[in-house]
């Protein structure tokens, strides 16, 4: 008996020796993994407890149950890993495949260049033999193979009114979508900037000497292939051009495909030219390799087959041959291809907008890349990757966008259909003034408007202007960041009043508007962050007792897209709508903005080069200038020089018997709003700027390069050590060295009677503050240091003025975007200029992240 106790006291000291493997009952594991799955990480006492609720836990010490945790958590992490890295090589595993298949379509396109070439070589040198009379053959035979570099199909003479003609019709429009997708019946051309990988949008080229324009896209979605083909029929969901689509007859083909007949009609994208419609014949079917494919082709007098709706006020476009290819991958997800071909009638708009119906690299991005990147969006919010805050579904999120850009495009078209009509000019022709009464088009239906019996209707102020030497993105990222540049808080409030039961009177143009300031609340973005849906809050100041009406907080839901200045053949845009502070899911939103659209040459889209690129920050300073080396493939600014067209358009609601006064006011601000435009554009030109193009110096402060020299010298003087690496270095070393220092180091004004404003900062800087150079100039110092780093930095003002410098505690402070910044430790010194008296303060916020 006394043996039996000695080996059960034995036996539990092992167990109870923390220096021993602990081997857990298969209970005592049940017990620990229910405890995990609500907190994989618990607390000392969570620990303690756990030991005392649960009796078969009894026998092991906390500090071993504290290892049980630690293992789990890292099994659980090396899972993760291992299922991340078996994704990641399937994809890999795809993209291989789909690269290797590009590349044999690349080399047969190669050997059809040099046949080619062959031949036209034969030509020339057989040339001089031949008589005088042989001549118009030879210009006969030398067209010939201009058709077959880029082949206009011959359709034979067939009735296509039936279900066989129309089958045959389909049959010939997949063989060609085939062999454009994935053959050498069109010369394509890989855009610029477009890298395929895993994690890319995939592999984009347009279009070059072929009839119409064209597109292709192909890469890899984590979607099955139904699932793809379903979202891109709906077209409206990621078309944003795509007015409405009809389909008007499903006719079943004897293979298990379908055919569809179509009519779709797409938007203007500006007030210039008119909306384009296409009637088309879709044709929906599979592969013997279980690939899915759908293609398109309009039908014409030389397809024969039915004939659809007249054109009425639209422009009938055609599409040639076009659609796309779904082919399942091994272990999940799917190889896409995409084919966009029309042929837009270039020919029926004025020349200067000729170029938006001639460029492949705008139908790119408008159809061929809007396509891939919903699907992409939709598979990674499918999957989980995405999480967006505020509690909304990303399909809502989605709708917001969608509702925007569609009202948007409703008020540039203006069509008879929808209720619109034109009021009377003004005797100017610059601006356009349309009205219309019937406003559940635009807001809702659900929206009760029996609250307003005085409501007469919507009414749209629009104009479209050209503009030269201007980068879309640039502008649009201008008038994004500089609202207060050329809105007027008064319209504003008007605006936002259309959400009220009793609408403001309507406004009187004053000078510089109301003062007010806005914040910008990230609400989503889309995977390649090339569109922004934001909340904007305009704060409202109040100066008079009159004006204390109109100084409140009001908001904007806002779309943004295109400020991405090396992106080629994009649009940039700007759209924003009047929201409450409830901002329901469905709530009414009245759509006003600016749309910039590049206008390149058709000479320059059949160029390989890539476009210029512009940007407002210290980077251009460092990368332009005497003896500084642009990076490969960029142009210099002084040789930016290309065309874009802009369109505004804002909506108002009005009283019936405040109609006029509404259309005046209205005209007048869009005049306004074109002439703060203008002279935006003239201070952004690069052409304005000149080649040594940098950020714009503020009044009596130094040029760059003198002061990372005050700043590096300063910082010296004060703390006696090092801020860069080597004291020799001059120049455009020493601004480098200072714009690329890990830390954030930024100055602020110093002055006695204002607010410190931010002068300068180096890109960790303008990272930390989500900002740019130009933008840094309107944020104060006090707004982005929290409460006590405020009191910090007065208590310690006093040491920074007498010794020069001063150590700060870490702590937190506030983008310009409203994220929480953490910093471990910051440095303020004083900048001496040359004369050794105070020019600036400076600060570096060291180890710093975003919370």
């Amino acid at each position: 008996m006394a043996l039996t106790m000695h080996n059960k006291e034995f036996a539990n000291k092992q167990i109870m020796d923390s220096s021993k493997y602990v081997r857990y009952t298969p209970e005592q594991v049940e017990a620990l993994e229910r405890v995990y799955s609500e907190c994989p990480k618990p607390s000392s006492l969570r620990r303690q407890q756990l030991i005392r609720e649960c009796p078969i836990l009894s026998n092991i010490e906390p500090k071993q149950i504290k290892v049980w945790f630690q293992n789990r958590r890292c099994r659980e992490k090396q899972r993760k890993e291992a299922s991340r890295l078996q994704t990641v090589n399937r994809k890999l595993s795809a993209m291989n495949k789909l690269l290797m298949e590009e590349n044999d379509r690349l080399q047969k396109q190669v050997s059809h260049l040099v046949y080619e070439n062959g031949y036209m070589r034969q030509q020339l040198h057989s040339a001089p033999a031949t008589t005088t009379d042989n001549s118009c053959e030879s210009v006969v035979m030398s067209g010939q193979h201009q058709q077959q570099q880029n082949p206009t199909p011959h359709h034979p003479q067939r009735d296509a009114s039936n279900p066989a003609g129309l089958l045959a019709v389909a049959e010939e429009t997949l063989a060609e979508f085939l062999s454009k997708a994935t053959g050498t019946a069109v010369d394509w051309v890989q855009m610029i900037g477009m890298k395929p990988g895993p994690d890319s949008i995939g592999i984009v080229a347009v279009s070059r000497n072929c009839s119409g324009v064209a597109a292709r896209a192909c890469g890899l979605v984590s979607l099955d292939p139904t699932k793809i083909a379903e979202i891109l029929k709906d077209c409206p969901s990621w078309f944003r051009d795509c007015r409405c689509l009809d389909v008007l007859s499903v006719i079943p083909t004897g293979n298990g495909g379908t055919i569809e007949l179509i009519y779709m009609q797409t938007y203007a994208p500006t007030t210039l030219a008119a909306a384009r419609d296409f009637w088309l014949l879709r044709y929906s079917t599979s592969l013997e390799d279980g690939s899915l494919v759908v293609c398109e082709r309009s039908l014409t007098s030389s397809t024969g087959g039915p004939t659809g709706p007249p054109p009425s006020s639209f422009v009938r476009a055609e599409m040639l041959a076009s659609g796309f290819l779904i082919r399942p991958c091994e272990g999940g997800g799917s190889i896409i291809h995409i084919v966009d071909h029309v042929d837009l009638d270039a020919w029926s708009v004025p020349e200067v907008l000729r170029p938006l119906y001639e460029s492949s690299k705008i139908l790119a991005q408008k159809m061929t890349m809007a396509a891939m990147r919903h699907i992409r969006q939709i598979a990674q919010e499918t999957s989980g990757e995405i999480q967006y805050g505020g509690g909304r579904q990303p399909a809502v999120l989605r709708t917001f966008s969608q509702r925007l850009s569609r009202g948007f495009n409703d008020a540039i078209n203006g069509f008879l259909d929808d209720g619109w009509s034109l009021l009377s000019s003004d005797g100017g022709e610059d601006v356009t003034v349309a009205i219309n009464s019937s406003p559940n088009k635009f807001l809702g239906s659900q929206y009760n408007w029996s609250m307003l019996p005085a409501f007469g209707g919507v009414l749209c102020a629009k104009a479209s202007m050209l503009l030269q030497n201007v980068p879309p993105a640039l502008l649009v990222r201008f008038l994004r960041e500089h609202r207060s540049e050329w809105a007027d808080y008064g319209v504003d409030a008007y605006s936002a009043a259309c959400l009220k039961a009793s609408p403001y009177a309507v406004p009187c143009a004053r000078p510089g508007g109301f003062p007010s300031s806005h914040v910008i609340l990230p609400l989503a973005h889309t995977v390649e962050h090339e569109e922004f849906l934001e909340v904007v809050r305009l704060e409202g100041h109040a100066f008079s007792p009159e004006d204390v009406a109109l100084a409140r907080d009001m908001y904007l839901l806002q779309l943004c897209c295109g400020i991405d200045e090396n992106t080629v053949g994009a649009c940039a845009q700007l759209v924003f709508a009047p929201i409450d502070e409830s901002f329901a899911d469905d709530a009414p939103l009245l759509a006003s903005g600016f749309r910039v659209i590049p206008l390149d040459s058709k000479a320059a889209m059949q160029q390989d080069g890539p476009a210029a690129s512009r940007t407002l920050d210290l980077a251009s300073a460092l990368e332009v200038g005497s003896g500084g080396a642009r990076p490969a493939g960029g142009t210099e600014l002084s040789n930016y020089n290309s065309r874009s067209v802009l369109t505004i358009a804002f909506q108002f609601t009005f009283e019936n018997h405040m109609r006029d006064n509404v259309a005046a006011m209205a005209r007048q601000y869009v005049r306004s709003v074109v002439g703060s435009v203008q002279r935006v554009a003239m201070a952004i030109s690069p052409s304005r700027l000149g080649p040594h193009a940098g950020p714009k110096a503020l009044p009596g402060s130094p040029e760059a390069l003198t002061l990372a020299r005050w700043i590096s010298r300063s910082y010296r003087i004060h703390t006696g050590g090092e801020l860069l690496r080597a004291d020799s270095l001059t120049g455009d070393a020493l601004l480098k060295q200072l714009w690329h220092h890990s830390d954030a180091i930024m100055c602020c004004s110093l002055k006695t009677n204002a607010s410190p404003v931010f002068t300068f900062a180096n890109q960790a800087g303008l990272d930390m503050l989500e900002t740019t150079l130009v933008a840094l100039q309107d944020i104060m110092l006090d707004k982005i240091l929290d409460e006590a780093g405020r009191k910090i930095l007065c208590s310690e003002f006093a040491k920074i003025m007498q010794q020069g410098f001063a150590y700060l505690p870490g702590g937190m402070c506030v983008s310009s975007m409203g994220r929480a910044v953490s910093y471990e430790q910051a440095v303020a010194w004083k900048v001496l200029d040359d004369d050794d008296s105070n020019h600036c303060l400076a600060f570096m916020f060291m180890n710093w992240s975003f919370v």
